[in-house]
């Protein structure tokens, strides 16, 4: 394991119930992250969606995407949200959802950088689940310094 939730909640300002990021398996600094989100019953989210065939909301499997793109982007600038900043989603592009999200589902979330300027990143996102994909986006996010 690269990093356990200790350290994640270092790299993320999110907490329960919108920290959707359990571990991160393989991170290379400027390039790639591989990390997971243990999908659970008790979700917070799955009592309204939907009560009787619980999914997971696309948006959120967009928002763990775009937290494992947060975590790639601090580690690569040696940036810590402590030190007052963030990274805001700003944009996504060709979001394609192509198998429910659900209880028990373990979701594998990876993200490939495109590019980065000037605080602007571009990621190639993937979520799967056991080897078959769920999501794929191109997520954009800012970073920036917050007061």
């Amino acid at each position: 394991m690269v990093m356990d939730i200790n350290e994640i909640r270092e790299y993320l300002p999110h907490r329960y119930p919108f920290l959707l990021v359990d571990r991160v398996t393989a991170l290379t600094v400027g390039e790639s992250i591989v990390a997971f989100k243990n999908v659970s019953i008790n979700e917070p989210f799955f009592n309204g969606h939907f009560p009787h065939h619980p999914i997971m909301p696309g948006v959120l499997v967009v928002e763990a995407l775009a937290q494992v793109c947060g975590i790639l982007g601090f580690k690569t600038v040696n940036k810590l949200p402590a030190d007052g900043y963030v990274y805001y989603l700003v944009g996504s592009d060709n979001v394609r959802f192509k198998r429910p999200v659900m209880p028990g589902d373990q979701l594998q979330l990876e993200a490939n950088v495109i590019r980065g300027k000037r605080g602007i990143w571009k990621f190639a996102c993937r979520a799967t689940v056991d080897g078959e994909l769920a999501c794929e986006a191109e997520i954009i996010c800012a970073e920036r310094k917050v007061a």
